[in-house]
C-alpha cells in the first residue's frame, strides 16, 4: 500500500509543475531592432507556450499613460505573436499585455521601448 501512495504522490507532483506555468516572453524583436519613427511597424514576441489571442489583450502605452489596444496575430511558430504598431512619433512607449496561455493561465507584463528619430 505504501508503494501505491508513493506512486500517486510522485504522479501528482510531476504533473502539477506544468499546471502552474504561465506565458512568459522568451524573445522580442525589440531586443535587436528599433521601432522606426513615423511609420507603421511590427513587433514580434515569442512566448514559452502557445497563446490564446482571442482571450488576450495587448495595449500600446504612450506618454501620460494613454493606452491604445493594438492588433495582434499568431506568428508562424508556436507561441509567436506579431503585434501591429501604428506610426509612432519619437518618444518613450511600452507594450502592456494580458496574455492567456493555452493552459488557461493569465500573464501580465510590460515591455518598454523607445522610438527615436533616425539621423
Amino acid at each position: 500500500m505504501n508503494k501505491l501512495k508513493l506512486f500517486t504522490l510522485f504522479f501528482i507532483l510531476c504533473f502539477s509543475v506544468n499546471a502552474y506555468s504561465h506565458a512568459v516572453v522568451t524573445h522580442s524583436t525589440l531586443e535587436i531592432e528599433t521601432v522606426p519613427a513615423n511609420q507603421p511597424s511590427q513587433v514580434t514576441l515569442t512566448f514559452n507556450s502557445r497563446v490564446e489571442l482571442d482571450l488576450s489583450q495587448i495595449f500600446l502605452v504612450s506618454q501620460g499613460d494613454h493606452m491604445q489596444l493594438v492588433e495582434a496575430e499568431n506568428g508562424a511558430k508556436n507561441g509567436q505573436v506579431i503585434i501591429h504598431l501604428p506610426a509612432l512619433a519619437p518618444g518613450e512607449y511600452a507594450l502592456k499585455f494580458n496574455i492567456f496561455a493555452a493552459d488557461g493561465h493569465l500573464s501580465e507584463d510590460l515591455i518598454r521601448f523607445t522610438v527615436a528619430d533616425e539621423q
